[in-house]
């Protein structure tokens, strides 16, 4: 590379000083590699000596810091799970810098698993290797099929045992985002801090992640508009996925738009929207079905942080908050059903928007097709995957997902004739597997057996999701799942 100092600094230093604390991370005893993201750190233009060598085994296991990292802990709030915590903040991570890519944007380099910080409320501010790898493999799978996210730079072991339930081997996991500003960060902004440093957050969020909408008149109105119209097309991308996030907390919701945390998250296998996994959800909270509203309950939140700069009479700007959070439900529906509408075949993904008569037609076709998944308990993603084997002339292939042929050819046959794009348009839009539930339980438990392959195997593939990968395409048994939180 052609520097010896990647672009680098600490915007976050703008910020009010309640906004973060400074202080470097804990170091581990036996540090060892294992991943690293040699693509991301192309795009990132880390230094060669901070890739993959001994140097940059020391920086992400948070033992040695490079000159161009600025650590730091940042703070925020969160509803967790509709329960106001006004002090969460970084427990166990570091933000170590921020870089530019070679693609022009900044970027966020931070420590998950570094230690304990102020924020720890009396954690260890470490990680299990098991949820390091489980956020690495399944954040990189997101980003190949194209879903806005935090991605992972590298995963280092500590030599160290974590206690949760029970002694497990540590782990430090390399985080990339956009950023790490939170719907908890501007909620902790309004509670902790003065309208002045509000004001300033608001300023700074629109200089990053939105610098078009500065030119408006009304800059926490125009904020609350980019982040619905963000968090909409997110949460669609997801439930094209039958992606199922499980702690859509405030603090857990990124203001830029990105999937962030990566804890009891998994995938539906057969279609049911009722699905949730988190052992912590018990009422269902964030089950796939309830994404949607639940995001739109997380952008209220937003709004009441900054209900005092979208206008100064409370009654207007609640009045012009609601009209945002209604325009969310729109452009979700507008996202939801153009993603569906491009996985079935029903418009190429360069067509004209369908006119209105068109459009309801298509809308209800997509939902009686989704209706008819749940009855037949059909598995999402191999329906839609094999959608293009049926195009192909072979019918059969996608037929085989049920015992009740009957109802689903007789779908077919309407699906033939609305369809529009070929079996290859088809692949383009449907991966071919995705880190099924128990495949990442079967990588995570040969890594924690000291065999590493499966899950080296695992992000190979994950590079080109949308070909065939036949050892990760059979369909499982259905059979109870549950996800906990790594903390």
């Amino acid at each position: 590379m052609s520097h010896t100092l990647p672009v680098a600094d600490n915007s976050y230093l703008q910020l009010p000083p309640l906004m973060y604390q400074v202080l470097t991370p804990t170091p581990v005893k036996h540090a060892n590699w294992l991943a690293f993201n040699q693509d991301l750190a192309t795009l990132l233009q880390i230094p060669a000596p901070w890739q993959q060598t001994a140097q940059g085994l020391a920086l992400y296991a948070g033992n040695q810091l490079a000159p161009w990292c600025q650590p730091m802990a940042l703070a925020y709030s969160g509803h967790q799970f509709g329960q106001l915590n006004p002090r969460l903040g970084d427990g166990r991570a570091l933000l170590l810098a921020e870089v530019t890519g070679l693609d022009g944007l900044r970027y966020d380099i931070q420590l998950k698993g570094s230690g304990p910080t102020p924020f720890s409320r009396r954690g260890d501010g470490r990680a299990a290797l098991g949820p390091v790898l489980r956020e690495y493999l399944i954040s990189e799978w997101m980003h190949a099929v194209g879903v806005p996210t935090s991605r992972a730079l590298a995963a280092v072991s500590t030599g160290e045992l974590v206690f949760r339930d029970t002694a497990l081997p540590g782990a430090v996991l390399t985080r990339v985002a956009r950023s790490h500003l939170r719907i908890g960060t501007m909620q902790y902004a309004s509670m902790a801090g003065t309208p002045d440093d509000v004001k300033t957050l608001i300023s700074y969020t629109l200089a990053r992640h939105y610098p078009q909408a500065l030119a408006e008149e009304n800059l926490a109105l125009a904020l609350l508009r980019c982040v619905a119209k963000a968090q909409a097309q997110l949460v669609a991308k997801w439930m094209q996925l039958g992606f199922i996030h499980g702690v859509m907390n405030t603090d857990n919701m990124s203001l830029s738009g990105e999937t962030i945390d990566y804890g009891p998250c998994a995938f539906m296998d057969n279609y049911a929207p009722a699905t949730k996994f988190s052992s912590i959800d018990t009422s269902g909270r964030y089950a796939y079905r309830n994404q949607p509203p639940i995001a739109q309950w997380n952008l209220a939140r937003l709004a009441e942080a900054m209900l005092a700069h979208i206008h100064a009479d409370e009654t207007q700007a609640i009045a012009l908050a609601t009209d945002v959070l209604n325009q969310f439900v729109t452009d979700y529906q507008q996202a939801f059903y153009q993603g569906f509408a491009e996985k079935l075949g029903l418009r190429a993904t360069d067509a004209a928007p369908p006119n209105a008569d068109h459009d309801v037609a298509q809308r209800l076709f997509i939902d009686e097709t989704l209706q008819l998944m749940a009855e037949l308990q059909l598995d999402f993603t191999a329906f839609f995957r094999r959608l293009a084997e049926a195009r192909d002339g072979q019918p059969d292939v996608l037929l085989q997902l049920s015992c009740q042929h009957e109802p689903l050819a007789a779908w077919l046959a309407r699906w033939q004739v609305l369809c529009q794009v070929d079996a290859q348009a088809l692949r383009a839009k449907n991966p071919a597997f995705i880190p099924r539930n128990q495949t990442v339980e079967a990588i995570l438990a040969s890594a924690l057996a000291g065999d590493l392959a499966p899950f080296q195997q695992f992000i190979a593939a994950a590079k080109t999701p949308f070909v065939d990968a036949p050892d990760y395409m059979a369909i499982p048994e259905a059979a109870p799942y549950c996800t906990f939180c790594g903390t």
